[in-house]
């Protein structure tokens, strides 16, 4: 069993970006741009790689290795991106690994690219890479190239020893548990629970119980064997169930208007253990979005809009508006699920305006609301 914060650590100590590792200050999946960057190095890496795994590192400082973390990022259905435009798409893993030096939003993420034997291609266009078009790694840079790209395993004794230089030990586990539960939650409520007698899941949060359902919120949630962060969020809450071979997080988003009370459900996520020391997780999603009336919408939505154009001008606000702007992203999210269609591309554009705001509830609901948005549309994309 590897564990990902040893791994991270010697992929930095030891290598610099090369034919089987990359790292990243930030991913920004918003843009096509963005999307367009993060797939070409997923098809070089994988095409460089086809006998060994391949690693992305993100929140890392270009120049001097320094680890200053990035954003909590639990879209399981990344794989789905790189279905939908990569033609034999290589399977990815995304992962949150948290370092103790870290503030506890801030989380460093690890891309795993598992080889595979077939060259990966663009099948469509997306921002400025045309269909058909093949990405290796030359050195620590990703090109395009019209050769047939040979079968290469020059990676292969390298990486196996940084794996095997970063798997678990009784030591780690044990220091992970008391390090979760006595230094960085000490002020929440915390719980462990062992698994087939080798996993070990930590979590905290603050209990709420509304209508026969326990709630928890300001939730922390690691499986410790493998530092890996399973949940994290300041403003959504979860339910939690678990057996002697199973672990089940539902998480929930409020979206009551006016409403603190209103949870719907929006993703499972389903951590099977099993004796021959392997786990299995499953994703489900469970979103319906709650209907509302179009009047009322409609008036929501243009009071959106004034807001944005105040922000864009520089036009001070209203202790009344100061209040409404916090509430902005997730109701412009609401108008869009109503069918306001353009809702959606006003809340992107005003990204920017949201993000200088000095309360810190505006940006952190902006990104909650496009983190929602984005996995309804990966989830469609595989349906």
């Amino acid at each position: 069993m590897i564990n990902k914060r040893l791994l991270i650590k010697n992929l930095l100590a030891h290598n610099d970006e090369s034919s089987f590792y990359d790292k990243k200050r930030q991913l920004n999946l918003h843009t096509k741009e963005g999307k367009a960057k993060f797939l070409k190095h997923i098809c070089a890496l994988s095409n460089s790689n086809p006998s060994n795994n391949s690693y992305i590192v993100v929140g890392v400082e270009d120049q001097d290795n320094t680890i200053v973390g990035d954003d909590f990022f639990d879209d399981s259905r990344i794989q789905n991106l790189v279905n939908a435009y990569l033609e034999n798409p290589p399977k990815i893993q995304y992962e949150n690994v948290p370092f103790p030096h870290l503030n506890k939003d801030k989380v460093v993420g690890l891309v795993t690219i598992k080889p595979k034997h077939k060259t990966s291609f663009f099948k469509k266009n997306i921002h400025t890479i045309l269909a058909n078009t093949v990405f290796v790694r030359v050195g620590s840079n990703s090109m395009p190239t019209e050769d047939k790209v040979p079968y290469s395993k020059q990676n292969i004794e390298t990486v196996i020893r940084i794996e095997n230089n970063s798997r678990n030990s009784i030591a780690h586990t044990l220091d992970g548990v008391m390090d979760f539960m006595h230094v960085r939650h000490g002020e929440l409520q915390s719980k462990y629970k062992v698994f087939k007698e080798l996993f070990v899941i930590c979590w905290a949060g603050i209990p709420k119980k509304i209508r026969e359902t326990t709630y928890l919120s300001r939730v922390d949630i690691e499986l410790i064997n493998e530092q890996i962060k399973l949940f994290y969020s300041a403003l959504d809450v979860v339910s939690i169930q678990y057996d002697e071979s199973s672990f089940t997080i539902i998480e929930h988003v409020p979206l009551g208007l006016n409403d603190k009370t209103s949870f719907y459900p929006l993703e499972q996520l389903t951590i099977r253990f099993f004796d021959n020391g392997y786990y299995k997780m499953e994703t489900q999603m469970l979103f319906e979005p709650p209907e509302y009336n179009k009047k009322m919408l409609h008036h929501i939505y243009n009071a959106n809009l004034t807001l944005i154009n105040k922000l864009q001008k520089n036009i001070s606000l209203s202790e009344r508006e100061e209040k409404d702007l916090e509430n902005l992203s997730s109701t412009l999210m609401i108008c869009y699920l109503n069918g306001f269609t353009e809702a959606k591309q006003k809340l992107i554009d005003a990204k920017p305006y949201l993000k200088v705001q000095k309360s810190p509830t505006v940006y952190l609901s902006f990104k909650e609301a496009m983190r929602i948005l984005r996995k309804m549309k990966y989830n469609k994309m595989n349906e």
